[in-house]
């Protein structure tokens, strides 16, 4: 497996006073596999957590669905999240459209 990581961040245009009406810092992992990549992100203000988004293969993109936690690309992330303090990992449910814990659904 190979990790890549990209620091991104998001901000509004300082006001007169400096401040910013929205500045958020986040963390994109690319897990490959050489097949497949699982993309992850995980907010610089929320340590302990990472959000699982979905696969790509070349030029196309795939939410994740319950039967991707046993894949042993998603357990390797997985694994690597919550060995770098990220042991609360989640996943956008499509069918919810809401964030489930991947803990609910490892085996």
């Amino acid at each position: 497996m190979t990790v890549e990581v990209s620091h991104y961040v998001g901000a509004s245009e300082p006001d007169e006073d400096g401040l910013y009406a929205y500045h958020y810092e986040y963390e994109i992992y690319e897990f490959s596999d050489r097949v497949m990549t699982l993309i992850a992100r995980a907010y610089l203000d929320e340590p302990g957590s990472a959000a699982l988004i979905g696969w790509s293969k070349g030029k196309h993109s795939y939410p994740l669905r319950k039967r991707d936690s046993s894949r042993p690309l998603v357990m390797k992330a997985a694994t690597y999240l919550r060995k770098i303090g990220r042991p609360k990992l989640n996943w956008l449910d499509q069918r919810s459209k809401g964030d489930v814990s991947l803990d609910d659904f490892e085996m």
